[in-house]
């Protein structure tokens, strides 16, 4: 059966829901600071330096930056779900975060404002259509000073076809189950992801699909948008042995990615 997926299915699949059945990695505090660990050694970000963490979600990569001292943070995202949770743990924590709710295609934030800009944790390919993309990377430059720097981790597209596995699930305790089928559809990894509660049935059945980037298309599209020295560095280059959970679990597009800097002229 083919997997049929709205469109705007980034715009509802964002909630309490997607922080259960992701946990193991998006509320994994020991990847989080692996992950800082080998972005910071990517990019020369400085603790007064402006940072937008773009479609940033709850602000995992944000709340372990100012936990290092790092003091102008801001996330943006669309989902209001995760930004007031995202908040809330600041407000906990003392944080002075920023938390901004909108459309990454267009960020009603000024020009020349932020010293480094961050697209994390797949948050790019997520809109279907050729243009987003493009618009949400144009965005991030405009938002940048001159010499800023652009940090970029998506799926590594190669690898998730060469090792594309098309039934997963897994348990998330004793009562909640996620079960996801997937498929490759041109340059899209779609899965419909069903969330069980032994107890109550069905608490999810939803659609969604990522769009699989390669190297070489993703360089054109960051120099379409106006970025130039263009690094990548893969998995292997810059997670391993930083990655917190078992490399062999499946974790879908969380498994295999690739690590993209650029800066602004």
């Amino acid at each position: 059966m083919s997997v049929s997926v709205d469109p705007d299915w980034w715009k509802t699949l964002f909630d309490e829901v997607y922080l259960i059945t992701d946990a193991r990695t998006v509320c994994n505090d020991e990847m989080t600071r692996r992950e800082i660990d080998v972005f910071c050694n990517l990019i020369p970000m400085k603790v007064n330096d402006r940072i937008l963490d773009l479609c940033g979600g709850h602000g995992r990569h944000t709340l372990e930056l100012c936990h290092r001292g790092f003091l102008n943070c801001t996330v943006f995202d669309h989902s209001h779900a995760l930004l007031k949770i995202g908040a809330d743990n600041a407000e906990k924590k003392e944080y002075a975060i920023e938390f901004i709710q909108g459309d990454a295609r267009k960020i009603k934030l000024d020009d020349d404002t932020y010293d480094h800009v961050m697209i994390l944790g797949n948050s790019l390919g997520y809109i279907p259509d050729d243009k987003s993309d493009l618009l949400i990377l144009k965005e991030s430059r405009r938002v940048m000073k001159s010499k800023g720097w652009l940090l970029l981790d998506v799926t590594d597209g190669k690898t998730v076809r060469r090792q594309f596995i098309p039934n997963a699930w897994h348990e998330i305790n004793e009562d909640v189950v996620v079960c996801r089928q997937r498929e490759l559809n041109e340059n899209f990894l779609c899965a419909r992801e069903m969330v069980l509660s032994k107890q109550n049935g069905v608490v999810r059945d939803k659609a969604y699909c990522i769009r699989l980037y390669e190297p070489e298309h993703l360089s054109e599209l960051l120099t379409d948008a106006g970025f130039i020295d263009i690094q990548f560095y893969s998995n292997n280059q810059s997670f391993a042995n930083n990655h917190g959970p078992d490399r062999k679990e499946d974790l879908g597009c969380m498994n295999h990615r690739l690590i993209v800097s650029a800066r602004k002229p």
